[in-house]
């Protein structure tokens, strides 16, 4: 078995990852660490794991969670993770990061977005950036994984089959990105108030968003060259979900179909992406409550652009579900393995 602690067990992302480690064969969770509810039972502050996971949440200490545990998931905003990091893989043990500390290999640019010192610079060139379907053997040789952002892993999957391809202007990609309310975490918060949030929807991060530097970092990657986004997100008054609409001008002509078939070909065997026929769009109550990404692909002959439709569970496939593919890689297990289910309707 796989002795697993989550830190930071008690917001939206590692509760969901607690429950989705739960029902892994493989796995036994040995410590759940929470700063707000430590001595209560995991079931106390989430009921819907009442008789599923009976760990009691306790105080951090790493010296202790990483002595008790082979697996680390941190859970935590930016800044957080990285002297746990150093300790585990110092002890030689594997570091799966849900936050933002690993993903960005340049420090001064993530100094400079995260306003935040990065005081674990050593181990930035060993981590791997946790998208299985693009990197899955570095992850599979790695011990520091920094698992994709929400909006990133929809934004990425979406156009990594153009990018490889050399099939659109680099320099003409705009992504307009929805998000649900879970996605801002479980703290209180002004802007995620429920008399703030329902019968409105508005954009935030105008131009400024945090996740903008990494989509073009692995954008960029993808490209063989630099690649600038104009990236808006906005929040809709929905629980769950990401949809992102991403325009971008062809530098060939194709037609829907062609393309459809190349994405199709990109992306065969992937388990967890689904390539949508032609006709068919992504929405966000298709994959909630699933490790899927569902995309689909249309050419605008009259205006030469592509519009790609990009869906995902911001909690799964962009947090929890995508850590937990990311630990099933690592160990060399089937990648479906504790996420092989259907989602929920309606």
């Amino acid at each position: 078995m796989i002795k697993v602690g989550v830190v930071g067990a008690t917001g939206y992302a590692g509760a969901e990852l607690v429950r989705l480690l739960s029902r892994h064969p493989q796995v036994k969770l040995t410590m759940l660490t929470s700063q707000t509810y430590a001595g209560k039972q995991m079931w106390e502050v989430f009921p819907h794991l009442y008789g599923i996971v009976d760990n009691i949440l306790e105080d951090l200490n790493i010296s202790e969670l990483v002595s008790r545990c082979d697996v680390i998931f941190t859970a935590l905003p930016h800044g957080h993770a990285m002297p746990l990091a150093l300790e585990a893989i110092a002890k030689g043990k594997k570091f799966i990061d849900l936050g933002a500390d690993f993903r960005i290999k340049e420090v001064e640019v993530y100094q400079s977005w995260y306003k935040t010192e990065h005081t674990a610079q050593q181990l930035l060139t060993s981590a791997v950036y946790g998208l299985p379907e693009l990197y899955r053997n570095q992850i599979r040789e790695s011990s520091i994984i920094g698992n994709p952002g929400c909006y990133p892993t929809s934004i990425i999957l979406g156009l990594a089959p153009l990018l490889t391809n050399k099939l659109i202007d680099t320099e003409t990609v705009i992504i307009d990105a929805k998000s649900g309310v879970s996605g801002a975490g479980r703290g209180l918060s002004l802007k995620t108030h429920y008399s703030e949030t329902t019968n409105n929807f508005q954009a935030y991060g105008v131009a400024t968003h945090r996740h903008t530097p990494e989509i073009e970092q692995e954008l960029s990657q993808l490209a063989g060259n630099h690649v600038t986004v104009s990236f808006t997100p906005h929040l809709t008054p929905m629980i769950r979900g990401i949809l992102s609409t991403i325009y971008a001008k062809l530098t060939k002509h194709i037609t829907t179909e062609e393309l459809t078939e190349v994405y199709s070909q990109f992306y065969r065997g992937e388990r967890f992406v689904r390539v949508l026929p032609v006709g068919m769009y992504p929405a966000t109550k298709s994959v909630a409550g699933t490790n899927h990404c569902d995309i689909s692909v249309t050419v605008d002959p009259r205006t030469k652009r592509v519009i790609v439709l990009s869906a995902i569970d911001n909690l799964i496939k962009g947090a929890a579900g995508q850590a937990v593919q990311n630990l099933n890689v690592m160990y060399n297990l089937p990648e479906e393995t504790a996420l092989d289910f259907a989602g929920m309707y309606p």
